[in-house]
């Protein structure tokens, strides 16, 4: 069986719960505290953060890497797409992501407010711009729900908790957001903190 050690507020445990939630598999979750961290989170990841899965003998660290081995594994119902430049495309996008959304979020919550307000700003103008997709199709990549899907989603449904207001022009992007919030998957991998930063 999995288990993944996720933590109930970061948006990258999230992604990863979404994911085997998705698969409908039998998986173990054990919650971290990231602020008393267990001394084996250490020993199976450099970087001493989570989410972090093993398997057997097998420990993968970083969310998108995590999921994309999830997907491989466990292909019903496929997140990555089949196609191999369709892949490929998918990757960078979740690349992106990584640079021009979440790389931004830990200085959201800086205790400097210059920071913070820059960092808030950021994520607001990059999500703005890529708003107008979901005027003209449900998904990141269509009709079909994907990892990218998968990946912003937790972002999402936390910018009340950033502080991060979206502008007019970003609605098709909240409607996208709810479809996402909606999902079956989505609402049984929430934690009960999580549930709590929509109220």
């Amino acid at each position: 069986m999995m288990t993944l050690y996720s933590a109930t507020t970061c948006p990258f445990s999230h992604r990863c719960r979404i994911v085997l939630y998705e698969k409908g598999m039998d998986f173990q979750i054990i919650d971290v505290d990231l602020h008393n961290k267990p001394e084996d989170l250490a020993v199976m990841t450099p970087y001493s953060r989570v989410p972090v899965l093993v398997e057997r003998d097998l420990i993968l660290y970083e969310s998108n890497i995590i999921n994309e081995y999830i997907d491989d594994r466990f292909p019903h119902p496929q997140l990555m797409p089949a196609d191999p430049v369709m892949r490929a495309r998918a990757r960078l996008f979740l690349h992106r992501f990584e640079q021009e959304l979440f790389c931004h979020i830990d200085a959201v919550g800086h205790s400097n407010p210059k920071t913070a307000d820059k960092a808030r700003a950021t994520i607001r103008d990059n999500l703005t711009v890529i708003a107008p997709v979901f005027a003209k199709q449900k998904y990141m990549l269509g009709e079909e729900f994907s990892m990218l899907d998968v990946s912003i989603a937790p972002l999402l449904w936390r910018l009340d908790h950033y502080g991060i207001q979206l502008p007019k022009q970003a609605a098709p992007l909240l409607k996208f957001a709810e479809r996402l919030f909606s999902r079956p998957a989505f609402i049984d991998a929430l934690t009960a903190s999580e549930k709590a930063m929509r109220k």
